[in-house]
């Protein structure tokens, strides 16, 4: 590991947080370093502070801490992050004996500057207890994996030298704040600490001492460890949406979410689980070792990643697509294995613990190890499954590389169930309730138009994880960057395919299933249209509309229903139609027809499919010409002509749309997007219906 710190990069910093003062804004600088080296720490892992002089009401100047805030990230913290507290008092902690988790939270939050404040790190104590004036602490992979082995501290200490103070594993909170502190001052010349199964502290009177004494001990552990294992860490990034996953594990995904949902269904869990496939070297060595089962099933590196992994993978069978079924009916038994086991692991241990106050968490597994493919990361959310399966990729190059030094060891049932069940950390993923189309796949074609894009934005916002369809363009890009800045990293991706080709479409579901494990909602509205009298509509407009319009729909709905079939879980279809499906114009034959074709088709879908769980409705808009700066490539293309039809100019045609409804309003492709919602939530047991989004046309009125 290389230090990367820049006394002009250092500067800016200063010159733009001037009003927070030196300390803070090179607080911010060190820890954006720390956080954006995913070998140190990931999602929201390690903590960072600095203590500085706080000026109060008054004007006197008090004794302060910033430390990093929960719901920061290190990567890219501001000054807010960096919540501010009354470090005089916080030392006086130190002579209390014992301190509850929840009081610990009370006093760190009554001594905070601004009450608005997030809550400090559940550590503030730790760094509060040491005297350094900046204290670094990651989960670096290179300390890890030498503490998470049968020699770990003979290692460290051969490793790292003499300057490093070593604290056996105390969960965090008051006592290993106390523990530490303790440590500390028995060895008054370390710069270091290293905690068991924990990580590394640093310190040092300036950001960039304490920052690159942190680098320095990560690299003489990289550096030992290379020695020992002939290996290098490989350096690790937050892996990308894998797209490009093996195609065994595209047909897989879909066959284990539908087995989850059904175990999910015994232990009255939420039925829906997004699903994360991973495959790297590391994760390869290990599930295709001999031993697989031995070396995948082992606890997690580090305390902290338990509440979004579990403590334990579940490892099943080689994937074998020739007898699909088969392997089902083994996995589902693993499920239910893995249930069994986690009820008993719960009530053994709240009973020992006395914790009768606890109820038990879902008894699913958070990772999936298939043997010789890889692993499914399972989460409520495409950003929480993202999170486990970084976590578990980082977790494998670890373990790959302790594998060769000797026995790997790790947190024992009862530490890890402290975890677990530690509300200070379940307060961090508990907080708000879940959206209504959380844990829902949507499948959206035509996304890069103006109504597509409206409804791959409500879709995310609501909660689903969107694959948004559309031939390549940079509209379909732009629409898939807008909806990730709206709704969050993950929330959508992009396939580039064309609904008249059935290997595309196929390609494009498989994508959908390596990516997010499945799909649970389908949503028809790629489309173009052509504007001419019947005697003038050349046969190749005729076709080319038809085939977009309707065969596009038939394909794509096909090929759902065949993963439904699959994955069991039964489905959702919105048909974007139109008014013209009932109230056709004129010089708008092709277009019509095609419409009234693919409303025909839902209706019989909602039929042919009611067996399956697959729900069919249909939205008949008016015209739409925009979604924000995206315009109607429909509208762009007939305009002219439809205005010309009615005798206007095109930049008439909003109004008189606007004129002609009962309601004399506008219509919006939000307006369009919401309707989708109102299907998509399944608030009511409907199939079949038509939702008109039109201000209301006696003539398309549906009957």
């Amino acid at each position: 590991m290389q230090s990367r710190w820049s006394d002009g990069e250092a500067l800016r910093f200063v010159e733009r947080y001037a009003r927070w003062g030196e300390d803070v804004a090179l607080r911010v600088y060190t820890s954006r370093l720390i956080g954006s080296e995913p070998t140190l720490v990931m999602h929201g892992g390690g903590n960072t502070s600095v203590k500085s002089l706080h000026r109060d009401l008054f004007g006197d100047e008090i004794e302060a801490i910033h430390v990093k805030g929960s719901g920061w990230n290190l990567e890219s913290i501001e000054p807010p992050g960096l919540p501010g507290l009354d470090l005089a008092y916080l030392r006086r902690l130190r002579e209390v004996d014992e301190l509850s988790d929840e009081e610990m939270v009370n006093q760190l939050r009554t001594h905070l500057f601004d009450a608005s404040a997030p809550n400090p790190s559940v550590e503030t104590l730790l760094h509060a207890f040491l005297p350094a004036k900046f204290v670094d602490h990651s989960h670096a992979d290179a300390i890890l994996a030498l503490t998470n082995q049968e020699r770990g501290q003979e290692w460290v200490i051969e490793a790292l030298g003499d300057r490093v103070a070593i604290v056996p594993y105390v969960m965090p909170g008051f006592g290993l704040a106390k523990a530490a502190a303790q440590i500390r001052d028995e060895n008054p010349a370390a710069e270091a600490m290293v905690l068991d199964l924990h990580g590394l502290f640093t310190w040092g009177e300036t950001a960039r001492e304490s920052y690159e004494r942190h680098v320095e001990y990560v690299t003489r552990a990289e550096a030992f460890l290379e020695h020992r294992a002939g290996r290098r860490l490989a350096p690790r990034r937050p892996a990308a949406r894998q797209l490009e996953a093996p195609g065994s594990a595209a047909e897989a995904a879909p066959l284990l979410r539908g087995a989850l949902a059904r175990a999910a269904a015994a232990a009255g869990a939420p039925s829906h689980w997004i699903l994360d496939f991973r495959r790297d070297a590391a994760i390869d060595e290990l599930v295709t070792a001999p031993d697989a089962d031995e070396a995948l099933t082992t606890p997690p590196l580090t305390p902290d990643h338990v509440i979004r992994t579990k403590s334990y993978p579940l490892v099943v069978p080689e994937f074998d697509p020739a007898d699909a079924e088969g392997w089902v009916a083994e996995v589902e038994e693993a499920l239910a294995d893995f249930a069994e086991s986690y009820q008993t692991y719960f009530e053994k241990l709240s009973r020992l613990k006395g914790r009768d106050d606890l109820r038990q968490l879902d008894p699913l597994p958070r990772i999936v190890a298939v043997r010789d493919l890889g692993i499914f990361a399972v989460g409520a959310s495409a950003e929480a499954a993202a999170i486990a399966g970084d976590l578990y990729q980082h977790t494998a190059e670890v373990k790959a590389l302790v594998r060769r030094l000797g026995p790997y060891r790790a947190l024992d049932d009862s530490e890890l169930f402290d975890v677990e069940y530690w509300s200070l950390e379940q307060a961090k993923l508990g907080k708000g309730g879940e959206k209504p189309l959380a844990r829902r796949v949507a499948f959206v074609t035509g996304a890069g138009g103006a109504i597509g894009s409206a409804i791959v934005e409500a879709l995310a916002l609501d909660g689903a994880a969107v694959v948004a369809l559309d031939l390549a363009s940079d509209a379909l890009a732009g629409v898939v960057d807008r909806t990730c800045a709206l709704a969050g990293v993950g929330a959508c991706v992009g396939v580039e395919a064309d609904v008249t080709d059935e290997a595309s479409i196929e390609r494009a579901f498989s994508e959908a299933c390596a990516t997010y494990g499945g799909v649970d909602l389908v949503v028809l509205n790629a489309g173009i249209a052509r504007s001419a009298p019947i005697d003038r509509t050349s046969l190749e407009d005729w076709n080319r509309v038809l085939e977009v319009n309707l065969t596009g729909y038939f394909l794509t709905l096909r090929e759902a229903t065949r993963l439904w079939k699959r994955q069991g879980m039964g489905g959702n279809v919105v048909v974007i139609a139109s008014k013209n499906a009932y109230a056709p114009g004129p010089e708008f034959a092709a277009y019509s027809v095609s419409k009234g074709g693919g409303h025909q088709l839902g209706r019989l879908a909602a039929i042919e499919l009611a067996p399956l769980g697959v729900r069919v409705n249909m939205i008949n808009p008016d015209a739409i010409f925009a979604h924000g700066e995206v315009t109607s490539g429909l509208w762009v293309e007939i305009g002219e002509e439809r205005a010309r039809a009615r005798g206007l100019k095109p930049s008439d045609l909003p109004e008189y749309y606007r004129k002609r409804n009962l309601l004399k309003v506008p219509l919006a492709a939000e307006d369009v997007a919401r309707a989708v919602l109102f299907f998509a939530r399944e608030e009511t047991p409907t199939t079949g219906a038509t939702l008109p989004v039109d201000g209301g046309l006696p003539e398309a009125f549906p009957r």
